[in-house]
């Protein structure tokens, strides 16, 4: 099958560009690429699709600027919202399906118990807010597609938790952590390796074909803790895989209060992923055990 693949240098997007070549030709745009696909240009993603023809497209690009949303929230929903919506009605002209990445933060984070896909949503800050538009946007046009809400992704590239403690940890002599936000650390690796076993499993003949037109699933690592859990874990294991200095920072759990930003975040952000197991035989490890195998690898 043909795959198009929305993103090129993200988290995400460049796990993928692996996990699914084995699957069939995988071709990767972004907004650099002499075919552009770039996200705030909705005609962009139509004319792409349209030139392309794909099976299957895979959506991994998204505003992802959490605090700056808040004040960009304009791009942060033609991006998260409004994006998602165009291009599964250009799947839907050229009899393609959609995945497409969600998040836990179209959820409140008021619960206690790990939230399941059809608990009550209810995002606190525009980032969220956008991206739950994009979900309804893909609903709406009732492409066969899969969305898959992720949390916490971290990776070898880009921006995100581990590389900005592993950076901090070694320039400072001591590191304030929110210690009452609690979630599930994901690799980035991890998230495209379960989606290509995904795509194996709903594509017959060819195409794309999730059973009655696809539906919502929550794809996180197994356990939780909280950022000052996953920094701590992330100092230890980088001590004992000789990724930091026997110097690096030292850590102080603070509360959110202590550590101010323009977007609210849930405190609460846990997602089951019992569904994934239950429809698809498909679990991630747990998260300590998937930041393990990541640091193992950066280590070389």
């Amino acid at each position: 099958m043909k795959i198009l693949l929305i993103g090129r240098q993200g988290q995400v997007a460049y796990e993928l560009r692996r996990t699914l070549a084995c699957l069939g030709e995988v071709v990767a745009l972004d907004r650099q690429t002499s075919i552009r696909a770039d996200l705030a240009d909705l005609q962009s993603l139509r004319d792409a699709v349209n030139q392309i023809q794909p099976e299957l497209i895979v959506n991994a690009g998204a505003y992802t600027a959490v605090d700056k949303a808040e004040q960009d929230t304009e791009l942060a929903f033609r991006v998260n919202g409004e994006a998602p919506g165009v291009l599964a009605e250009a799947a839907r002209a050229v009899d393609a399906g959609l995945i497409h990445y969600s998040t836990d933060y179209v959820f409140p984070g008021d619960a206690d118990t790990a939230y399941v896909e059809t608990d009550a949503i209810g995002p606190l800050s525009a980032y969220g807010k956008s991206k739950l538009a994009g979900e309804e946007a893909i609903r709406q046009v009732g492409v066969p597609h899969l969305i898959l809400r992720t949390a916490w992704v971290y990776g070898r590239r880009g921006q995100n938790f581990l590389l900005t403690m592993l950076r901090l940890m070694r320039e400072r002599e001591s590191l304030r952590v929110v210690a009452d936000q609690h979630g599930a650390p994901t690799w980035s690796r991890m998230i495209a390796e379960a989606t290509a076993l995904l795509v194996a499993r709903t594509t017959y003949e060819g195409r794309f074909e999730p059973a009655e037109s696809g539906g919502t699933y929550h794809l996180t690592c197994g356990g939780r803790t909280t950022w000052y859990g996953f920094a701590a874990k992330i100092r230890e294991m980088g001590l004992a895989q000789g990724l930091l200095p026997e110097t690096c920072a030292k850590l102080e759990a603070i509360p959110t209060s202590g550590y101010p930003t323009p977007a609210h975040r849930p405190a609460f952000s846990v997602l089951s992923n019992q569904k994934l197991l239950d429809e698809f035989e498909l679990a991630l490890p747990d998260w300590e055990d998937g930041l393990a195998l990541c640091l193992e690898e950066m280590r070389g």
